[in-house]
């Protein structure tokens, strides 16, 4: 039995309230399909008996599990490669600069996914800057899934997977082949840690961050949304440090917070120190 309009909107409501993730109407489709499985694990019948679950126990392990598996879960190895270029020949070397006595580096991936930016990321730091193989650098990456965030600390990946946006060259020199899928090789991994987060609510305990990539999350967040967003990554940074939104993002919510610069085709912000 199909879902009623006022099943859809209540779906909606949930993963808005869970997640701050939008979903439109005209995209009612993609709960069948998403959810299908989860009303299986939890014994409903259909996706309306799932719902009529939803509303009668408000079980709040089902709710994130519906909130989760709604969240848009697309990504790729080094995904949009101006920001990666801007990250190579203007903000990196800038943070070496910065951060040459202290010689540590903590960089911010939220939104991971399953985690082919973070990688992306130490693969960069050591093809491009050898110079800090003798540093303490960490990359943190959060999801709101946990079936992601176990995805990317496991570090292996189909062929599919590997060959969306991954050159060659680094593909044989940070990966290992195992069968049918490749592995982040340990010095690659040894950088990066993922970790479960909500970005729509409280941060869980995580060091300052010299640099954070909050790329392409914003666009399911309504204005208000956003606003906490920016207020809580502003706490999260270094007042030095680094913002990387997405290719058609902006700060507008934010603008008192943050200020905007231009380097290598792309934008970056910078947190006005003192807010």
């Amino acid at each position: 039995m199909a879902c009623s309009d006022s099943d859809y909107t209540y779906l909606r409501e949930l993963v808005l309230a869970q997640s701050a993730n939008m979903i439109d109407p005209s995209r009612n489709a993609l709960f069948d399909t998403r959810l299908t499985p989860i009303a299986r694990m939890a014994g409903a019948a259909n996706l309306e008996d799932l719902v009529g679950m939803l509303k009668a126990d408000r079980p709040a392990h089902l709710h994130r599990a519906v909130a989760e598996a709604m969240t848009i879960n697309e990504t790729s190895f080094f995904r949009d490669l101006k920001p990666f270029e801007m990250l190579r020949e203007t903000i990196l070397p800038r943070l070496i600069e910065q951060r040459t006595e202290e010689r540590t580096l903590r960089i911010w991936s939220a939104a991971s996914s399953t985690g082919q930016e973070a990688y992306s990321l130490a693969m960069l730091i050591a093809e491009y800057f050898p110079s800090l193989s003798g540093w303490d650098v960490k990359i943190v990456g959060t999801d709101i899934s946990r079936r992601v965030v176990e995805y990317a600390r496991k570090g292996r990946y189909r062929r599919l997977e590997v060959n969306r946006g991954l050159p060659a060259r680094m593909l044989v020199k940070y990966m290992v082949r195992d069968g049918e899928e490749w592995e982040i090789s340990p010095r690659i991994r040894s950088m990066c840690e993922f970790l479960y987060a909500n970005l729509s609510s409280p941060f869980p305990k995580m060091p300052v961050f010299d640099l954070v990539l909050l790329r392409n999350v914003l666009l399911y967040f309504p204005e208000q949304g956003r606003r906490y967003l920016f207020s809580n990554v502003y706490r999260q940074m270094a007042q030095d440090g680094y913002l990387v939104l997405g290719n058609v993002e902006q700060a507008e919510d934010s603008t008192s917070r943050f200020a905007v610069e231009f380097a290598e085709g792309s934008y970056f912000y910078r947190p006005v120190p003192g807010y």
